[in-house]
C-alpha cells in the first residue's frame, strides 16, 4: 500500500504497483528524462508522493475538470 502523506516517498517497486507497470518502466523513463521527478540518494532511487501526484494531475485527460 502506498504512502498517503505527500511528504512521503515511493519506491520504485511502489511506484510500478500504483501505475501497474513494471520498474524497468520507471527506469526507462528516467534513462530518457520522463516521468515524474525522483531523488536518487546512493543507489536507492524515491519517489516523492507530491511529485508523482502532479505528474498524474498533469495528464490527466478526458472528462470534465473539477
Amino acid at each position: 500500500m502506498a504512502p498517503r502523506d505527500p511528504g512521503s516517498t515511493l519506491t520504485a517497486s511502489q511506484l510500478a504497483e500504483r501505475w501497474q507497470c513494471h520498474v524497468q518502466s520507471l527506469a526507462n523513463m528516467r534513462c530518457r528524462g520522463a516521468g515524474p521527478r525522483w531523488v536518487k540518494v546512493g543507489r536507492l532511487v524515491r519517489y516523492r508522493l507530491a511529485d508523482v501526484e502532479a505528474y498524474e494531475e498533469a495528464r490527466a485527460q478526458g472528462g470534465e475538470a473539477a
